[in-house]
């Protein structure tokens, strides 16, 4: 079975027509005003990118699928792009001030994402998560979302990036827009959709077929629908102090009663600069007295 998080690849030309773009104030409500240098990861076709570009960030696309880099690389031949995901980050240490994903961070394995994440960031550097939504608050919009048949992730990095210990407490916005859909992009929204990518060609063209009888319903023809959306923005700081240090282990025969330390067994901790923060719990090593390991609590 595809992986639907490599499924776009096929449909890239349909995710790009008919996917939105990003408000620019969101994103400079993300990044501030000063040009950055930003890596994106899940690039896509480029959607993102476009805006940062425009608003004079110094961009480095990483993008999973190469069929969707292509389509990025063509519409902005002047931007360094590669293959890459956010599990193993092509870049050296602290190479950036800023980590943005748009509409991406749902399909990161987080545990190896979040720390790779802070390694390419530089003293000070963010993470900024972007996802926008359809809003459903609008009746016809959710017969629509309920129409194309798998519900729009809801993303909220909050808990996540809180939890790692690597981050800042989590800032949010919203900004809501609108996209002008017509009677072909409606089809490509449709045909973006990860749940349709993986399905059969008739349950596409079922899928198809229905969304374009709900858009002639509609009877806005050639003016198209305005569809709304809530942009939804999370930033969040690297922590000085947040990483993984090794910590010295005492040598053989130097224990407090005399007795043997293994000195194989290296110990690290993970440390905060921020006292609201719960201690980390520390293996140490085995213990002197026989146990298996002592445990020590960083109260730093």
């Amino acid at each position: 079975m595809t992986d639907p998080a490599l499924s776009f690849g096929t449909f890239a030309a349909s995710y790009d027509r008919g996917r939105p773009s990003y408000p620019a104030e969101a994103v400079a409500w993300a990044l501030g005003e000063k040009p950055l240098r930003v890596l994106e990861l899940g690039a896509g076709t480029g959607k993102l990118t476009e805006v940062l570009v425009g608003l004079g960030h110094e961009v480095f696309a990483t993008e999973p699928d190469e069929q969707m880099l292509d389509v990025l690389s063509a519409k902005l031949p002047d931007v360094r792009a590669t293959v890459g995901s956010a599990e193993q980050i092509p870049a050296a240490d602290q190479q950036y001030d800023a980590v943005v994903t748009g509409q991406a961070f749902h399909w990161f394995d987080l545990d190896r994402a979040l720390p790779e994440i802070a390694r390419v960031l530089a003293p000070g550097g963010r993470i900024v998560v972007i996802h926008n939504q359809r809003d459903k608050r609008i009746p016809w919009v959710r017969r629509l979302d309920a129409m194309i048949g798998r519900p729009e992730q809801k993303v909220s990095p909050t808990a996540d990036l809180d939890d790692s210990g690597l981050f800042s407490a989590v800032e949010e916005n919203e900004f809501r827009f609108w996209q002008v859909i017509n009677r072909e992009s409606i089809q490509d929204l449709v045909l973006s959709r990860s749940n349709l990518n993986t399905a059969t060609d008739e349950e596409r063209e079922a899928k198809r077929a229905e969304v374009l009888a709900f858009y002639d319903d509609y009877g806005r023809g050639m003016d198209g629908m305005q569809l709304p959306y809530r942009c939804r923005v999370f930033r969040s700081a690297v922590l000085e102090h947040a990483r993984v240090k090794p910590v010295p282990v005492a040598p053989v025969g130097t224990g407090a009663t005399g007795s043997s330390v293994d000195t194989a067994t290296t110990a690290t901790r993970l440390t905060t600069d921020t006292a609201t923060r719960l201690p980390r719990v520390v293996t140490d090593g085995p213990s002197d007295d026989g146990g298996d390991e002592l445990l020590l609590i960083d109260f730093r």
